[in-house]
């Protein structure tokens, strides 16, 4: 009995060893073709490969799936290039930099992709970036504003405006629409964007005010805090006219949310990355009259791709777009142009016809790409109201 027993369990182990080693990606390896998860890579000259790494999972994972969108919707309308079919590969880079790093060099790598696009979250982006240089691989951020994400990097680019601008917008917003003359910043101290944003505001609301003591508290938090009223109550103490705060959907709408409840009325303004359906949800009427800068409004159609991808978004999701689900299928649709323009798949070629991009059609405007690789782009400004985002006014580039 004991003999037949043991015999049992080996072939028990044996099946199960079999089965853990065939077909299928592990979950540390969380990549997909032709946009459906947990697909195996195909191996095919006839085939394009161009990799996604975006937040999947965790605290950035909203602002991931809606640049995912615009992605696959560009991939669906326009699915080849040179007679050729083009695959998204898309890698989790699980909102943490590490990770980051490490899906941008297995789409290098592995995966063998032509070029990459990615990612929601400045620091994600950054942290790819000796990986795309040093592979001489091209890649075209949809949303990330930090300067340093192209800064010094000649492989990578992006389609949105960067943070010294939409800082400046803000400033001005808060300066001439608010009549704001003092200033309090509480920031998420653990997030690239949300400092870098911080400081673009500073400098120039400081000038805008000619006070250098204009801005009367700084207060700082931590991605995943929860409890922010100490924070709050010291800049209700010096009596602020606006309030700054650049940080992720999530704890950017509970500041907001906590500084209401402990009575604080001052006016609260952000950047883009409010732009989420999770802020509203989280927030509540609490966000009601927050303002923020983005990059791209339904409401105002700039181009004829603009109204392309409108028809095609509200007719799959049967709902608006975010600002960065359309940077998303710009991010696509400017790598295929060049391609297109460069007549070759050598991802060298194609970086040297991505930073000859000028005048280029996208569905949240005009790209022109400057000599860092960043374009030259207008900001929008939005507000809450009645549950929704709603569009203010359309701020040119100074």
């Amino acid at each position: 009995m004991k003999k037949w027993l043991s015999i049992l369990l080996v072939l028990i182990l044996v099946v199960s060893l079999g089965l853990t080693g065939c077909g299928g990606t592990t979950e540390s390896e969380d990549t997909s073709t032709g946009g459906d998860e947990g697909s195996e890579v195909t191996l095919d000259d006839d085939v394009i490969k161009i990799g996604v790494f975006e937040p999947i999972t965790g605290a950035n994972a909203a602002g991931g799936e809606l640049e995912v969108e615009g992605i696959k919707l560009a991939n669906e309308l326009y699915p080849e290039v040179l007679g050729k079919k083009v695959e998204l590969v898309i890698a989790d880079n699980k909102s943490d930099v590490v990770e980051s790093a490490s899906a941008a060099a297995r789409l290098v790598e592995r995966d063998k992709v032509t070029a990459i696009i990615g990612s929601w979250g400045s620091s994600n982006s950054i942290a790819a970036g000796d990986i795309v240089r040093d592979a001489k691989i091209p890649a075209v951020a949809p949303s990330a504003t930090n300067p340093l994400v192209t800064q010094g990097n000649d492989y990578y680019f992006r389609v949105c405006f960067i943070d010294p601008f939409q800082g400046t917008v803000m400033a001005n917003y808060a300066f001439n629409s608010l009549g704001a003359k003092k200033a309090a910043i509480i920031q998420e101290v653990s997030n690239d964007y949300a400092v870098g944003l911080a400081k673009f505001f500073t400098d120039a609301f400081v000038e805008l005010t000619g006070d250098p003591n204009s801005i009367v508290e700084v207060a700082n938090y931590q991605t995943g805090d929860q409890d922010f009223s100490s924070q709050l109550l010291n800049i209700s103490e010096k009596n602020p006219d606006v309030i700054f705060a650049p940080g992720n959907f999530t704890e950017s709408a509970m500041v907001i949310q906590q500084a209401r409840q402990l009575g604080i009325t001052t006016p609260i303004i952000g950047g883009d990355t409010w732009e989420t359906p999770e802020f509203i949800e989280i927030g509540k009427e609490h966000v009601e009259g927050a303002v923020l800068s983005t990059f791209f409004t339904s409401e105002v159609p700039i181009t004829e791709e603009s109204e392309k991808f409108l028809k095609a978004y509200r007719e799959k999701y049967n709902r608006e777009p975010a600002a960065v689900t359309a940077l998303g299928y710009d991010a696509y649709i400017l790598i295929l142009d060049a391609i297109e323009r460069a007549g070759s798949t050598d991802p060298v070629a194609i970086r040297d016809e991505i930073a000859k991009t000028e005048g280029f059609e996208g569905a949240a405007g005009i790209i022109t790409l400057d000599e860092n690789g960043d374009a030259i782009k207008s900001a929008v400004i939005k507000t809450v109201k009645n549950g929704e985002f709603v569009y203010l006014e359309t701020i040119e580039p100074y």
